[in-house]
C-alpha cells in the first residue's frame, strides 16, 4: 500500500464514514495589490496525490507599466504546472525555453536535479493594462526521478480534451479520466481538470485515481447539508465512487489528484526532496552562484539578475 499523507488509526471505518477526508480554506496573501490563495501544503494535508503546492493567482489587474516580475530562481525535485484563466505570463528557463503562457494552456516544467526559471509580464505587454488569473501547482517527483535531467513541455489549448455534457464542461489538463487522456507527459500518475458546472449539476469523479481533491474557484459545492464556497479545498477518501454537485449558483472547480508517493517530502524555499540532504546540497549550490560550471544555470535570455537564497 502506498503512503497515506493522513493515515490515522483513530479514523473510523464503516459504511457511514464521511466521504470527505478533510477540507480547509486556502490562505490568502496580498503581494502588493496581487492576491495569492495557497491551498497546499496545509496543516491538514501536505499532498493530494503528487500535488504538494497549490496557488491561486489573482484575479488581478495591473496598470500600464506594471505586472508580475519574478526574477530567475531555482527548483529541484518537482514539476511546476502553470495554468492561466486570464492574462499571459512570460516563461524563460535555463534550458533555453522562452514562451508566453496563455489562457487554457498548460506549461509543465520538470526540475529534476535542478532548473532555473523566471516568470514575468514584460516587453510589449507592459504598454497596456494587464490582467492575471490562474493557478500554479507543484508536483513532487518520484524518488527515481529526483536526479533526472530537467525538461519543459508546453501544451496548447486546442490540444487538450474538452468534455461537454448536460450542465457541465470539463477541460482535462493532465492525466486520464472519463475515457480521455491529456497529451502532456507526466512524471507520475496525475489527474488535473478544470470543470464548470451549471446550478445543481453533478459530475462523477474518476474512479481510476487513488487520491482526489477539488478546489472551488467560483460558486459552491454541496456535500450533504454542507455548502463549500470559494477558496475551499476538499479532499475525498480513496476508493469511493462519488460525484461532486454544484450549489444553487453553479460552480467552477479545479479537480486534482493522482497516485500517492512513497513517502513525505521535505520543502525549503523552492526545493522539494525526499531527504533533507538533497535540500542542503541544492541550497549550497545556489548560494555558490557558479553559473558557468555549477549545478544551476541562469536562463540565457534572462541572466542579468536572480533571487538570492533566503537565510533560513
Amino acid at each position: 500500500m502506498s503512503w497515506n499523507p493522513l493515515l490515522d488509526a483513530t479514523i473510523p471505518i464503516g459504511d457511514d464514514i464521511d466521504r470527505i477526508e478533510t477540507h480547509h480554506i486556502a490562505r490568502a496573501r496580498d503581494l502588493g495589490g496581487f492576491e495569492v490563495r495557497r491551498a497546499l501544503p496545509s496543516a491538514r494535508r501536505q499532498m493530494v496525490g503528487p500535488f504538494i503546492f497549490f496557488d491561486q493567482m489573482g484575479p488581478a489587474e495591473f496598470l500600464t507599466g506594471q505586472g508580475v516580475d519574478v526574477r530567475p530562481h531555482p527548483h529541484i525535485g518537482l514539476s511546476t504546472v502553470t495554468y492561466l484563466i486570464d492574462g499571459a505570463m512570460h516563461h524563460r528557463d535555463s534550458l533555453g525555453s522562452d514562451a508566453w503562457i496563455k489562457p487554457a494552456e498548460v506549461a509543465l516544467m520538470t526540475a529534476g536535479h535542478g532548473i532555473t526559471h523566471s516568470e514575468r509580464m514584460d516587453g510589449a505587454a507592459r504598454t497596456a493594462p494587464q490582467r492575471l488569473y490562474g493557478l500554479q501547482t507543484w508536483l513532487a517527483l518520484p524518488e527515481a526521478l529526483e536526479d533526472a535531467p530537467p525538461n519543459y513541455h508546453h501544451t496548447k489549448a486546442d490540444q487538450q480534451p474538452v468534455l461537454e455534457a448536460e450542465g457541465k464542461s470539463v477541460r482535462l489538463l493532465l492525466g486520464s479520466a472519463w475515457g480521455e487522456t491529456a497529451p502532456t507527459p507526466l512524471p507520475s500518475e496525475t489527474f488535473y481538470a478544470d470543470a464548470t458546472l451549471a446550478p445543481n449539476a453533478a459530475l462523477p469523479l474518476p474512479d481510476n485515481v487513488e487520491d482526489r481533491g477539488a478546489y472551488v474557484l467560483s460558486g459552491s459545492l454541496v456535500e450533504g447539508n454542507d455548502t463549500h464556497g470559494v477558496g475551499t479545498m476538499l479532499i475525498y477518501r480513496s476508493g469511493d465512487n462519488l460525484a461532486i454537485r454544484a450549489g444553487e449558483a453553479g460552480a467552477r472547480v479545479i479537480l486534482l489528484g493522482g497516485a500517492t508517493l512513497g513517502g513525505p517530502r521535505f520543502l525549503w524555499w523552492n526545493f522539494v526532496a525526499s531527504s533533507q540532504a538533497r535540500i542542503d546540497a541544492a541550497r549550497e549550490a545556489w548560494r555558490m552562484g557558479d553559473w558557468a560550471h555549477g549545478r544551476f544555470r541562469l536562463p540565457p535570455h534572462d541572466n542579468a539578475e536572480f533571487i538570492p537564497a533566503p537565510e533560513r
